[in-house]
């Protein structure tokens, strides 16, 4: 791998594009190769053996492109799955959501004494207390209020926009627990639910910091290839180079990219479409099976 070698961005859906959006306004130079797993969403419901082997075979998939950085741009695949799969793939670089995330919750949580911070996510984020164990490792004091949030990844992905009155329903009554308790930081823990910050703000108040994971995550990532000297830098301004996005999922491409401006801001190419039986003939030679030993 080199500077020119691409970042590979991983997640069940749509929610990732969060995180590219991120990462092109950090690293503006650095070509992105998207994969949306859009076959087998959402990842929430799923048990963590399930989520694994997912995850474990779009990595065995993106080897191909030889990436320099694979981010599991799911805060369901970062709980679980990074963990496992890191072990299978000893020479390649994978970090997640979870702990940049946690680490900013923390951070805006200041010098109060017991601050009370607060997390949505999917119910097999909330159930693996990924995130419990993230918060709890950096600041002992502190009281913790994790809800999982299921209704809202399906109705971001069937396109609905933040005044759907449908989705503020749902959102005013996922967030009057936190309302109650006085949160002092609401941390999204979904990629998805940053393009419902602006609502979620409204509906808790000024006073509370809300998180967005994703922003985050793509700081994490430019410490991550600036201590390995990979990053790609930005071209002299008479000739500017942008990177590029390219895109892969496992069902209905002209959907995706019909959504996909919502999360980017942005058009993009119609995506490349992988059947999800290619993920399961993986190229053995290039990582470490799961029968060997961590």
């Amino acid at each position: 791998m080199s500077t020119t070698s691409p970042i590979v961005v991983i997640d069940s859906g749509l929610g990732g594009l969060t995180v590219v959006r991120a990462l092109r306004a950090v690293l503006p130079a650095e070509d992105i190769l998207y994969f949306g797993d859009t076959a087998r969403l959402p990842y929430g419901s799923k048990t963590a053996g399930t989520v694994m082997t997912f995850i474990q075979q779009i990595i065995g998939f993106v080897l191909a492109y030889e990436p320099k950085h694979v981010v599991i741009a799911c805060n369901t695949a970062t709980a679980l799955a990074l963990n496992a799969v890191r072990p299978m793939f000893p020479r390649l670089s994978i970090s997640g959501v979870i702990a940049p995330g946690a680490k900013a919750a923390v951070a805006a949580a200041g010098a109060k004494r017991v601050p009370v911070i607060g997390v949505i996510a999917t119910e097999a984020t909330i159930r693996s207390r990924a995130y419990e164990r993230a918060i709890c490792h950096r600041r002992h004091h502190a009281r913790l209020l994790l809800r999982p949030t299921p209704l809202l990844v399906p109705l971001i992905e069937e396109g609905r926009r933040d005044s759907d009155p449908v989705l503020i329903l749902a959102l005013e009554q996922y967030l009057a627990p936190f309302k109650e308790r006085r949160v002092d930081v609401l941390l999204l823990g979904c990629t998805h639910y940053p393009i419902l910050r602006n609502v979620i703000g409204q509906i808790v108040g000024a006073r509370v910091k809300v998180i967005d994971s994703a922003e985050q995550c793509a700081q994490d990532v430019a410490h991550r290839l600036a201590g390995r000297e990979l990053i790609r830098q930005m071209m002299p301004i008479v000739n500017e180079r942008v990177g590029s996005l390219k895109s892969f999922v496992t069902d209905d491409p002209l959907r995706f990219r019909k959504l996909a401006s919502r999360f980017l801001g942005t058009e993009i190419e119609v995506p490349t479409w992988v059947s999800p039986d290619e993920l399961y003939h993986p190229h053995q030679a290039e990582f470490v099976p799961l029968s060997m030993p961590a």
